[in-house]
């Protein structure tokens, strides 16, 4: 275990040291280098104004407007105008909440879903089923997340 980890972290440095990247169709394998590198990833950025949606509101359905299932902490509805359909999206402000699972979250949620109230620097995360799955999100200050773009996905976001 300790040569994988030693390897990993030569491998880092020499990435680093080159000024290559990890392949952005990878969202894991890039939160892995950043947290080896320490370096946050990079790409297209945006400050943002969040809000918040569940399933069970007046007008959410079970698909997103890719026709992809909704995916809970992972599923976020953009202004394709801004964000490209089918983008990654790393936002760090989300880094650690707990996931449907119990695990903890590693900020990449996925733009597959658009909304009429979703216009220029906002966007909308899916929570999961009902209102009460929204509580640990309002945590967090939906004035102002800051997301990168780092990756796109093909076919639905995984869920």
């Amino acid at each position: 275990m300790r040569r994988r980890l030693a390897a990993l972290a030569t491998l880092s440095l020499i990435l680093a040291s080159s000024g290559a990247q990890a392949a952005s169709g990878d969202p894991v394998g890039d939160l892995i280098m950043s947290v080896i590198t320490g370096v946050l990833p990079a790409g297209p950025g945006w400050n943002l104004k969040a809000t918040l949606y569940h399933a069970g509101a007046k007008g959410v359905g079970a698909l997103d407007s890719l026709g992809c299932r909704v995916v809970a902490m992972r599923t976020v509805a953009i202004d394709s105008r801004l964000i490209p359909k089918r983008s990654v999206l790393f936002i760090k402000e989300t880094v650690g909440l707990a996931m449907p699972d119990g695990t903890a979250h590693d900020g990449y949620w996925y733009a597959s879903d658009t909304g009429g109230a979703i216009k220029g620097q906002r966007i909308d995360l899916y929570t999961g089923k009902g209102a009460r799955s929204m509580g640990q999100v309002r945590t967090l200050n939906l004035a102002s997340l800051s997301a990168i773009k780092v990756g796109d996905f093909k076919g639905c976001p995984p869920g």
